[in-house]
């Protein structure tokens, strides 16, 4: 019965914490379509800084739920972050979700689910003294060359599913170095002074931050769906390939789970692609996501009414030779 207690209690904790992490996704998205000038860290913002109170929650939420259930079950709850985000979305701040959109959530949900729940665990394992700066290293220059390459990209949500990929990459390295430190601390009974845990919780530290600097860009013009699966779905991912090589872990069931994991894998990326077709075919064209049509009149603040020419009419596009103030 006390067994039951716990794992009941896990459960209730896993689906509270992913409440509180799409709550926070909400928030951010809603910061950053209102103070776009800042897209990484609008400091002056209070909706960024309950954003970020509301992700800490859901983390240490998060963390109760592994205190007393298993990681084979509260991983995958965590995954239902998606599906809550997109009801609660709709109901208090308006913005419903179109069939697509759930589509792809639920497909990236469900392949996330199952990939997570075929993941064995090997015992309580770090990382070794050596193993931390290469993973670190490798960790930061990864996420800094995705997000240089997301600098180049001009289609909005091309770019914010680069960054939230780098988001959900830094996050799930500092689930690693979080574990890490979590097992020093059982086997030595505390802190291991500078030459031990310290800089693995300056890693966490600088991961976390890089992960909701980078989330935050990452609403910027591609709604919420699209940014939230992928940071939903690489976090996890990213931190059970280390587990894998690193930690001994491995899939249940041998060659079928290893085939089963595959086939969620495939689920879960086919939900990225739906939810970022779906922005795509939202944001063609004009800031009012339409394209204008050839001879038709081009409206432009600041500008006298003009017609639209072919090339306009192909690639979306209007020339302005002045840009006004308030659209800077």
């Amino acid at each position: 019965m006390e067994s039951m207690s716990a794992l009941a209690l896990s459960v209730l904790l896993a689906l509270v914490s992913a409440v509180a992490y799409a709550a926070g996704a909400i928030v951010q998205e809603r910061v950053a379509s209102t103070a776009p000038a800042r897209p990484y860290a609008p400091l002056r913002h209070g909706g960024w800084w309950a954003a970020v109170a509301l992700n800490g929650l859901g983390a240490l939420l998060h963390v109760g739920a592994l205190a007393y259930g298993p990681l084979s079950l509260v991983q995958p709850l965590g995954a239902l972050t998606i599906v809550f985000a997109l009801p609660m979305a709709a109901l208090f701040v308006g913005r419903g979700a179109g069939a697509v959109a759930w589509r792809g959530a639920i497909m990236a949900s469900a392949g996330l689910a199952g990939l997570l729940s075929l993941t064995g665990t090997a015992g309580a394992q770090s990382l070794g003294g050596g193993e931390r700066p290469v993973v670190a290293v490798a960790t930061f220059g990864g996420v800094a060359v995705v997000f240089l390459v997301a600098q180049r990209v001009h289609r909005a949500v091309v770019r914010s599913i680069l960054l939230a990929a780098a988001a959900g990459a830094a996050f799930g390295i500092s689930s690693v170095f979080t574990k890490s430190v979590a097992v020093d601390w059982t086997a030595s009974g505390g802190l291991a002074g500078p030459g031990g845990s310290l800089p693995s919780l300056l890693a966490v530290a600088g991961l976390a931050t890089a992960g909701m600097l980078l989330s935050q860009a990452a609403y910027r013009g591609a709604g919420l769906a699209a940014p939230l699966a992928t940071v939903t779905v690489v976090n996890p991912v990213v931190s059970a390939a280390v587990g894998i090589t690193l930690f001994g872990e491995h899939f249940r069931y041998g060659a079928t789970g290893t085939a089963l994991a595959l086939g969620c894998g495939v689920v879960a990326a086919g939900g990225l692609i739906l939810l970022t077709t779906e922005r795509l075919g939202g944001h063609t064209g004009t800031s009012h996501g339409r394209l204008p049509a050839a001879g038709s009149q081009v409206r432009v603040p600041g500008q006298r009414p003009r017609t639209a020419n072919v090339t306009e009419a192909v690639t979306g596009t209007v020339p302005q030779t002045a840009t006004p103030p308030a659209l800077r």
